[in-house]
C-alpha cells in the first residue's frame, strides 16, 4: 500500500508535486490558505496535466483517474493520515518552521518532513524552532529534498540533511523520491544553494562577467549555451567529459583561465539596474530580454521539452 502524502503550498511547486504524486498512484493532501488558493492550486495542477497530454505522456481517461488520488484542504487535521510531507511554502525559515509544528501537532504518524528550500539549509531551519515545544519532534525527520521546477518533469532531486537528521530518514526519503521515477543526489553536508544553485550561480556570474567586460552580448551568451556545450551535458557529466578531454588538457586550462574568472562577491550592476528601473523579467515585460508581445506559451514548451523523456511514468490505472 502506497503511503499517503501532504503537500504544504498552493504555489508552483505544490501544483507540480501534485502531478507527480497523484500520477503516480499516491493518496495525495495538499493544504492551501483559502478558497483562492485553493483554485490557483487545481488550476495549475490541471494545466500541467494538460500540457502532458498534448504531449502523449498519457491520456485524457488516465487524467481523470490521477486526479481521484487528490485531496485539497485548509485544515491541517485533515492530514492526519499522512506519513511524508512536502513543503513547498515561501523562502523564509520562520514560516517553514510554523508549517513544521503544525506537521507534527496535527500529523501523529509523521515520518518525514521534506523541505522544497532551494537555499535555506535544514539547520537554519531548526534554529527558529529552537525554543518550539516541537522540536525534538522535527529535527530528526527534517531534511532538505530541493527539486527544480516543473518537480513532475525534471527528475533531479537534492538531499541535504541537519546536523540532527537520522540517517534513515535520508535513505527513506531516497527510497520514496525513487518510487516516483525521480533522480536523487545526497549531498554530504549542508550549503546554501546546494549543488544545483551553486552551479547556476557559478556560470551566471561569469556569463554577467563576459558582458560586463565587453566581451560579447546577452544574446550571444545565450547562443553560445544552447549550441556549444549545454547540449552535451544532457547525456554525459561533466567530469566525465573532462576525463575524456584529458586531464593534462584540463590543468593546462585551469592554469590559463581561473586567475581571469569572476570571482565577484557582490550582485552584478546588470541584474540591481535593471531592478531599479522597474525590469524585473517575463512579470514586468523587460529584463535582459524584451518579452513583451512574446508567447510565454511557446516559451513554456521549449523549457519543458528536453525532459519529456524522463515521463515514462506507470500512471494509476484505477
Amino acid at each position: 500500500m502506497k503511503k499517503t502524502v501532504g503537500v504544504i503550498g498552493s504555489g508552483l511547486i505544490a501544483a507540480s508535486y501534485a502531478v507527480l504524486l497523484t500520477g503516480h498512484g499516491f493518496p495525495t493532501w495538499v493544504l492551501v490558505r483559502s478558497e483562492r488558493s485553493k483554485e490557483k492550486l487545481l488550476a495549475g495542477y490541471r494545466s500541467h496535466f494538460s500540457v502532458m497530454i498534448k504531449n502523449g505522456i498519457l491520456t485524457e481517461e488516465q487524467e481523470k483517474i490521477c486526479e481521484t488520488y487528490l485531496h485539497v484542504t485548509e485544515a491541517y487535521p485533515d492530514m492526519k493520515d499522512c506519513t511524508v510531507f512536502l513543503e513547498a511554502v515561501t523562502e523564509d525559515k520562520s514560516i517553514k518552521a510554523s508549517v513544521f509544528e503544525e506537521i507534527v501537532k496535527n500529523c501523529p504518524d509523521t515520518e518525514l518532513i521534506c523541505s522544497a528550500s532551494s537555499a535555506i539549509t535544514p539547520d537554519m531551519m531548526l534554529g527558529a524552532l529552537e525554543n518550539s515545544p516541537y522540536l525534538e519532534a522535527i529535527e530528526g525527520k527534517l531534511i532538505i529534498a530541493h527539486p527544480f521546477y516543473p518537480a513532475h518533469i525534471v527528475p533531479y532531486v537534492e538531499f541535504c540533511g541537519s546536523s540532527r537528521t537520522e540517517p534513515d530518514k535520508i535513505e527513506e526519503a531516497v527510497t520514496f523520491m525513487k518510487s516516483l521515477d525521480r533522480e536523487p543526489v545526497v549531498l554530504k553536508k549542508p550549503t546554501p544553494g546546494f549543488i544545483g544553485n551553486r552551479l547556476q550561480f557559478a556560470l551566471l556570474r561569469e556569463a554577467i562577467q563576459l558582458v560586463e567586460e565587453g566581451i560579447c552580448s546577452f544574446e550571444e551568451i545565450d547562443r553560445a549555451l544552447k549550441y556549444s556545450f549545454c547540449p552535451r551535458y544532457t547525456s554525459i557529466g561533466l567530469f566525465e567529459h573532462m576525463d575524456y578531454a584529458g586531464l593534462d588538457l584540463d590543468d593546462k586550462n585551469c592554469k590559463l583561465l581561473f586567475p581571469i574568472i569572476s570571482d565577484r562577491k557582490d550582485t552584478p550592476p546588470s541584474i540591481t539596474e535593471r531592478l531599479a528601473a522597474g525590469k524585473g523579467g517575463t512579470a514586468s515585460g523587460e529584463g535582459f530580454y524584451d518579452w513583451r508581445g512574446r508567447d510565454l506559451e511557446a516559451y513554456a514548451e521549449r523549457v519543458n521539452e528536453p525532459y519529456w523523456k524522463f515521463c515514462h511514468w506507470e500512471f494509476p490505472e484505477k
